[in-house]
């Protein structure tokens, strides 16, 4: 009787065993999602190549090492000043959200992109890309440009870092087709003076649609 009941405390305890369950919670966050660095109420100047060329005004500054490519996240907007080599402001660029892909220096503005030079130039559209690997600047989004010479509009547009040379496709504006066909004519990438120099001037033809009863 002794052994029956030994054998049957020894089956419910094996038993007992085998149905317990470990509990592990998940981790509370990814490690691809962990920044090294956040940083609040950002108003400060970046250096390039030893000279500061720029001022970031960010309300978050995230940068993760972590995630591939690696990256500068500004997920509340991004006001940035660039200066020259004398310090003195070339161009104001906002946005309501960046990054900076620090391995390839390349940043992605979107949403309510704007910039505005020295020179009075101003341009505006929903996303921008600035590659300070190839010192330019290109959107494949609609993009509004003004000039103290001219206006443009078009569904791409792509120019050097200083926004000096610049062409839009696809465009709009106040330009002739006979400054694009001229194939000895650099007319898409000299300064807004020299433009304004060479645009010819048109005039207007009135067609009448004759209505017969």
């Amino acid at each position: 009787m002794v052994s029956f009941f030994s054998s049957l405390l020894l089956l419910s305890f094996v038993t007992g065993c085998e149905e317990s369950v470990e509990h592990t919670a998940p981790a509370i966050l990814e490690r691809d999602s962990a920044s090294m660095m956040t940083t609040w109420g950002v108003n400060t100047l970046i250096s390039d190549s030893g000279v500061m060329r720029y001022r970031i005004v960010t309300e978050k500054w995230e940068v993760n090492t972590v995630r591939n490519p690696s990256r500068w996240i500004f997920e509340k907007g991004l006001f940035l000043e660039q200066f020259d080599e004398t310090f003195h402001v070339e161009a104001y660029i906002q946005c309501d959200t960046a990054f900076y892909y620090d391995q390839q220096r390349l940043w992605h503005l979107k949403s309510r992109v704007r910039v505005r030079t020295k020179d009075g130039l101003r341009f505006s559209s929903e996303e921008l890309y600035w590659d300070q690997m190839r010192h330019e600047m290109y959107s494949n989004r609609f993009s509004h440009l003004i000039t103290p010479q001219r206006e443009m509009q078009g569904s791409y547009f792509r120019s050097d870092e200083r926004m000096t040379r610049y062409m839009v496709s696809n465009s709009k504006g106040s330009f002739v087709k006979s400054d694009m066909e001229n194939s000895g004519d650099t007319i898409i990438h000299a300064p807004d003076s020299v433009k304004a120099a060479k645009r010819p001037q048109t005039t207007s033809k009135r067609k009448t649609k004759m209505i017969t009863p």
